[in-house]
């Protein structure tokens, strides 16, 4: 589990990773920490071009992943990883399939046995 240590940020740096953040779901915080992290990848990664990192990540016309050098590829995957773990994190397919009444399985804890969970069905666990 990571550690969080307060720090003092500019506010204009504060503000704009709020907006920012507010559009992909992350937090002032969190969004500062993802800036953080690619800022490492680039700067340990001389050659890269960031401009056409971010490019990529915008899904701008003309500018594609596979036409990216080594190490921007490598940074791109860096926030696409990052963004990948933040969606699941956040993904709650049970909760999601009983509110809207489907149905599904899934294995039990132990992973040998075949579990269906129906939300129009009361089970012993939900007595």
């Amino acid at each position: 589990m990571t550690s969080t240590i307060p720090m003092r940020v500019d506010g204009d740096l504060f503000d704009a990773a709020k907006s920012v953040g507010a559009v992909a779901s992350r937090s002032a915080a969190q969004q500062i920490s993802h800036w953080a992290r690619i800022g490492r990848e680039l700067e340990s990664s001389p050659g890269t071009s960031p401009r056409d990192v971010q490019r990529v990540l915008a899904g701008e016309a003309g500018y594609e992943y596979d036409n990216l050098g080594e190490r921007d590829q490598a940074v791109v995957r860096a926030s696409w990883d990052e963004q990948l773990d933040e969606r699941r994190t956040k993904l709650n397919l049970a909760a999601e399939f009983t509110q809207s009444g489907r149905s599904w399985s899934e294995a039990d804890a132990q992973g040998g046995h075949l579990v269906a969970h129906d939300p129009l069905t009361p089970t012993a666990d939900d007595a």
